[in-house]
């Protein structure tokens, strides 16, 4: 098997996750495959054949990089003696906020080159500067989007999906986001066993879906600064099959329908329609990602009523169906 080469540019104070994550996921692709041949001398760097995925990362001038948390990398080599490699895998960090000038170049010149170009959270603000994103649809950790979409406005930055692809190239949010991009990389190279089996080794999920949110509806939205509005939001989750219409949400903090909607929206940052449809999608995800609970049981249990009505649900604000969501998301049910 023709190994591809996945290419890590580093730098300083970068995040050292955005590097090792991938790292892992490729190195262990390799392991589990069963092509992964290696020799060592004494304490020397590993030197790999045959594999599915040979990992180089490089630095501009192949010194070691500091992470920003500290971390010391000796990177394999430097930028200017890389010449072929099949996917380029750029960390975000600190350091692409002021980014060396002949980075930003070199990406420019050779990211065309790959058959596929990534970035992991903030690595999508260096393939902007390369002019790399412009025209499309990209993401980038959540709390850098508006600063990403107000910097390069010919980008269309989606603030939702762990990760977005848009042809060739790929954007991920922040820093554990950048392990579902390289396991769905490796699905698409080596097939769905090969990345199922990577996941279970490195006990992450097989796989997050691109559109799933970047963070759960409860630290999405705020907590109320009213103590019974706390409460209420805590009753919501235990209670989704209740009645959780606005006037009988109202009853239960004794105020009229109006004022209830109006107090609500300001404290927690949503509608009270809108809170309920979150928490009720989000719990239906994590009921079929840890219960054997079937699709019926499971829209009972969230209040949706119907199977039907929380496929509608899933279909709006995931994509995909409650039956596919389970398929791919939880590997111990294959």
């Amino acid at each position: 098997m023709a190994s591809r080469t996945v290419l890590i540019p580093v730098f300083d104070d970068l995040q050292s996750l955005d590097v090792i994550g991938p790292l892992e996921v490729f190195d262990t692709a390799n392991r589990v495959a069963g092509d992964d041949s290696r020799t060592s001398t004494g304490t020397a760097a590993v030197h790999r054949t045959h594999a599915s995925y040979d990992v180089v990362t490089a630095s501009v001038d192949g010194g070691a990089v500091r992470s920003y948390s500290g971390l010391s990398m000796v990177p394999t080599t430097s930028l200017d003696q890389v010449r072929e490699f099949d996917t380029l895998v750029v960390p975000g960090g600190t350091g692409t906020r002021s980014p060396a000038p002949v980075l930003v170049a070199w990406l420019r010149a050779n990211a065309p080159r790959a058959r596929r170009v990534t970035s992991v959270c903030t690595g999508a603000f260096l393939l902007a500067e390369a002019g790399l994103l412009a025209g499309r649809r990209a993401t980038t950790h959540w709390s850098q989007c508006a600063t990403l979409a107000k910097r390069f406005p010919d980008i269309t930055v989606d603030p939702d999906p762990i990760f977005v692809r848009d042809g060739r190239i790929a954007t991920s949010a922040g820093v554990t986001a950048g392990i579902d991009l390289s396991l769905a990389l490796v699905e698409e190279d080596l097939g769905r066993a090969t990345a199922l089996a990577t996941a279970r080794y490195l006990v992450v999920y097989l796989r997050r879906p691109g559109n799933q949110a970047q963070f759960s509806a409860h630290l999405a939205a705020q907590t109320a600064a009213r103590e019974p509005l706390r409460e209420l939001q805590h009753w919501i989750a235990g209670n989704l099959h209740a009645d959780l219409s606005v006037e009988a949400l109202a009853a239960r903090v004794q105020l009229s329908p109006r004022q209830f909607a109006r107090v609500f929206t300001a404290e927690v940052g949503v509608t009270p329609g809108r809170y309920v449809d979150q928490i009720r999608l989000e719990t239906a995800r994590r009921l079929l990602e840890d219960s054997d609970d079937g699709v019926e049981r499971t829209a009972h249990a969230c209040g949706y009523g119907t199977p039907e009505a929380m496929r509608r649900a899933f279909i709006r604000g995931l994509g995909t169906s409650p039956a596919e969501y389970r398929r791919r998301f939880r590997p111990a049910a294959h």
